[in-house]
Protein backbone atom coordinates (compact mmCIF):
# COMPACT_ATOMS: atom_id res chain seq x y z
CA UNK A 1 0.00 0.00 0.00
CA UNK A 2 2.72 2.40 1.14
CA UNK A 3 4.29 1.63 -2.42
CA UNK A 4 1.61 2.64 -4.21
CA UNK A 5 0.93 5.73 -2.63
CA UNK A 6 4.43 6.89 -3.27
CA UNK A 7 4.19 5.82 -6.92
CA UNK A 8 0.79 7.84 -6.99
CA UNK A 9 2.47 11.14 -5.48
CA UNK A 10 5.40 10.39 -7.76
CA UNK A 11 3.69 10.65 -10.86
CA UNK A 12 1.23 13.66 -10.43
CA UNK A 13 3.89 16.11 -10.78
CA UNK A 14 4.62 14.23 -14.16
CA UNK A 15 1.10 13.85 -15.60
CA UNK A 16 0.11 17.28 -14.78
CA UNK A 17 3.34 18.42 -17.19
CA UNK A 18 2.03 16.00 -19.76
CA UNK A 19 -1.56 17.62 -19.94
CA UNK A 20 0.19 21.29 -20.46
CA UNK A 21 -0.18 21.82 -24.24
CA UNK A 22 -0.68 26.01 -24.64
CA UNK A 23 2.23 27.29 -25.36
CA UNK A 24 3.26 29.67 -22.54
CA UNK A 25 2.60 33.72 -22.95
CA UNK A 26 6.58 34.54 -23.03
CA UNK A 27 6.64 31.92 -25.84
CA UNK A 28 7.20 33.04 -28.91
CA UNK A 29 5.87 29.67 -30.88
CA UNK A 30 2.16 31.31 -31.36
CA UNK A 31 3.25 34.85 -32.93
CA UNK A 32 2.27 35.31 -36.24
CA UNK A 33 -0.83 33.04 -35.96
CA UNK A 34 -3.54 33.66 -38.01
CA UNK A 35 -7.10 33.14 -37.96
CA UNK A 36 -10.04 33.93 -39.78
CA UNK A 37 -13.49 33.93 -38.05
CA UNK A 38 -16.33 35.94 -36.59
CA UNK A 39 -16.09 38.39 -33.73
CA UNK A 40 -18.32 39.49 -31.16
CA UNK A 41 -18.22 41.61 -28.08
CA UNK A 42 -19.05 40.77 -25.05
CA UNK A 43 -22.48 42.13 -22.99
CA UNK A 44 -22.63 45.05 -20.32
CA UNK A 45 -23.87 42.23 -18.05
CA UNK A 46 -20.10 41.50 -17.70
CA UNK A 47 -18.38 44.36 -16.60
CA UNK A 48 -16.87 43.94 -13.44
CA UNK A 49 -16.92 40.12 -13.29
CA UNK A 50 -13.65 38.22 -13.11
CA UNK A 51 -11.82 37.22 -16.16
CA UNK A 52 -9.97 33.56 -16.47
CA UNK A 53 -6.98 35.41 -15.94
CA UNK A 54 -8.13 36.70 -12.81
CA UNK A 55 -8.49 40.39 -13.69
CA UNK A 56 -11.89 42.03 -13.69
CA UNK A 57 -13.10 43.01 -17.20
CA UNK A 58 -13.11 46.25 -17.94
CA UNK A 59 -15.74 47.29 -21.08
CA UNK A 60 -13.10 50.30 -21.97
CA UNK A 61 -9.88 48.18 -22.03
CA UNK A 62 -8.53 46.91 -25.32
CA UNK A 63 -8.82 43.30 -24.03
CA UNK A 64 -10.04 39.73 -25.68
CA UNK A 65 -11.30 36.00 -24.94
CA UNK A 66 -9.80 33.29 -27.31
CA UNK A 67 -10.15 29.84 -26.78
CA UNK A 68 -6.47 29.04 -26.74
CA UNK A 69 -4.16 32.06 -27.15
CA UNK A 70 -2.06 32.39 -23.81
CA UNK A 71 -3.01 34.98 -21.42
CA UNK A 72 -1.17 38.14 -22.33
CA UNK A 73 -0.50 37.88 -26.12
CA UNK A 74 -1.46 41.09 -28.40
CA UNK A 75 -3.38 40.08 -31.16
CA UNK A 76 -4.41 42.41 -34.05
CA UNK A 77 -7.49 42.22 -34.91
CA UNK A 78 -8.93 43.23 -38.63
CA UNK A 79 -12.56 44.04 -39.77
CA UNK A 80 -12.61 42.32 -43.01
CA UNK A 81 -15.30 44.23 -44.27
CA UNK A 82 -13.77 47.87 -43.97
CA UNK A 83 -10.04 47.43 -42.99
CA UNK A 84 -10.08 48.76 -39.53
CA UNK A 85 -7.83 47.38 -37.10
CA UNK A 86 -7.48 46.96 -33.30
CA UNK A 87 -4.72 45.73 -31.16
CA UNK A 88 -5.88 43.82 -28.10
CA UNK A 89 -4.74 41.72 -25.31
CA UNK A 90 -6.31 38.24 -24.19
CA UNK A 91 -7.27 37.77 -20.91
CA UNK A 92 -10.13 35.57 -21.40
CA UNK A 93 -11.43 32.16 -22.54
CA UNK A 94 -13.88 32.24 -24.95
CA UNK A 95 -15.78 32.75 -27.28
CA UNK A 96 -18.48 29.52 -26.36
CA UNK A 97 -20.37 30.16 -29.49
CA UNK A 98 -19.92 28.09 -32.82
CA UNK A 99 -18.70 29.95 -35.48
CA UNK A 100 -16.64 32.42 -33.39
CA UNK A 101 -13.00 32.90 -32.66
CA UNK A 102 -13.02 35.98 -30.57
CA UNK A 103 -15.04 38.49 -27.97
CA UNK A 104 -13.72 41.83 -27.98
CA UNK A 105 -14.95 44.28 -25.27
CA UNK A 106 -17.08 46.75 -26.34
CA UNK A 107 -14.20 49.61 -26.61
CA UNK A 108 -12.22 47.44 -28.79
CA UNK A 109 -15.65 46.24 -30.90
CA UNK A 110 -16.25 50.11 -31.80
CA UNK A 111 -12.85 50.97 -32.79
CA UNK A 112 -13.42 49.02 -35.95
CA UNK A 113 -17.54 48.31 -36.18
CA UNK A 114 -20.20 49.77 -35.32
CA UNK A 115 -21.67 48.10 -31.95
CA UNK A 116 -25.05 47.42 -33.81
CA UNK A 117 -23.55 44.88 -35.65
CA UNK A 118 -23.26 42.68 -33.15
CA UNK A 119 -20.65 40.26 -35.22
CA UNK A 120 -18.33 41.31 -37.61
CA UNK A 121 -15.83 38.57 -39.71
CA UNK A 122 -12.14 39.16 -39.17
CA UNK A 123 -9.14 37.88 -39.44
CA UNK A 124 -6.83 37.93 -35.98
CA UNK A 125 -3.08 38.14 -35.87
CA UNK A 126 -0.87 37.56 -33.26
CA UNK A 127 1.94 39.97 -32.69
CA UNK A 128 3.82 38.41 -29.50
Amino acid sequence: MFVKLKLILLLIPVLATACTSVPQANSSSWAGFKQDGKASFYAAKYQSRQTASGERFNQAARTAAHKNLPFGSLVRVKNVENGETVIVRINDRGPFVEGRIIDLSRSAFADIADTRLGVIDVEIEVLN
